[in-house]
């Protein structure tokens, strides 16, 4: 599958990391300064947002100079990346008031990432996915995990070093497989109990150390559905910053088309022709629907659609 064929909400971040610039510090503290900066603000997990050109939503950006007062140090702030040489930095604010009502009033309105995503220009849902999923790694890894003394960040915020026991501490992404269980012209779709009355999604759960990721999605398909598994096919895979995940997307083929929820996991698990899962995705089942185009879910059940 070539590398720009399929591309899920939250994939896509257009910026050059510059990596090799974050040791830096002299470095990062000038582009900071600059004129050219450009600032992503996060508040409480939401982001910025305002209006673009065409009146749709967009990313609202903060000056270099401005952000750097708000955080008051280095512990908020977060090096993005370059925008065709321009620095791009986000600062993280925390607290229960409001920043759009205070020092931010009149620059923008916070919106919840997972609503805004899907009208964003194409790339900004990606930068701000990142920006959000470093934030919340930032907010659970304050302390070293080999002394407990506090952690103190360094490389732009890509690292924390622990000044007790010098132990260095790297941002964590938790790898989840997530697939579409099909046998002959059905797929099987099930639902927990917590989601919202008649939703029904894919299968996922969490990559296990020492697993492939051929044998979680079999081992995934036997707990949750008591399903065993022929053959799995590669889909695409999409950043999910709730709190810091990667989903694997898949195609399972597997042996029958019977399968039982764990009740565990599942409360039901329910199978879906291509014209019933077609009318799934569009709304018109009386009874159920699927993840919006956001989730990568709604995007595995539309390419098994149109294998058909």
């Amino acid at each position: 599958m070539a590398l720009d064929m399929f591309s899920n909400v939250f994939a896509g971040n257009p910026l050059d990391r510059a990596s090799e610039r974050r040791p830096d510090a002299a470095w990062l503290a000038g582009q900071l300064a600059s004129g050219a900066s450009r600032v992503l603000a996060v508040w409480n997990g939401k982001v910025l947002t305002g209006k673009g050109e065409a009146g749709s939503p967009s990313l609202a950006w903060l000056p270099g100079r401005l952000a750097d007062d708000l955080a008051a140090g280095t512990e908020r702030l977060l090096f993005l990346g370059l925008d065709g040489g321009a620095p791009v930095f986000a600062v993280d604010l925390e607290g229960a008031a409001d920043p759009a009502e205070g020092p931010l009033e009149g620059l923008g309105r916070f919106s919840e990432l997972r609503t805004i995503a899907p009208t964003l220009p194409a790339g900004e849902a990606g930068i701000a996915a990142t920006a959000k999923a470093m934030f919340e790694w930032r907010r659970r890894h304050r302390h070293c995990a080999v002394c407990g003394q506090p952690s103190h960040p360094a490389d732009g915020g890509w690292k924390r070093v622990c000044e007790a026991c010098r132990s260095e501490h790297f941002p964590r992404t938790d790898p989840v497989v997530i697939m579409l269980p099909h046998h002959g012209e059905r797929c099987m779709l099930g639902r927990q109990a917590i989601w919202a009355r008649g939703m029904y999604s894919a299968l996922a759960g969490f990559l296990e150390p020492g697993e492939a990721i051929e044998e979680a999605c079999a081992r995934e398909l036997a707990e949750e559905a008591g399903l065993r598994t022929r053959k799995v096919r590669y889909h695409s895979s999409q950043p999910w910053p709730y709190p810091t995940n990667l989903m694997i997307g898949l195609l399972a083929e597997v042996e029958d088309d019977e399968g039982t929820p764990d009740q565990t996991e599942l409360e039901a698990v329910r199978w879906f022709t291509r014209a019933q899962a077609q009318a799934l995705l569009d709304g018109e089942l009386d009874d159920a629907f699927a993840p919006g185009e956001v989730a990568i879910a709604h995007q595995l059940i539309k390419a098994w659609i149109a294998e058909g």
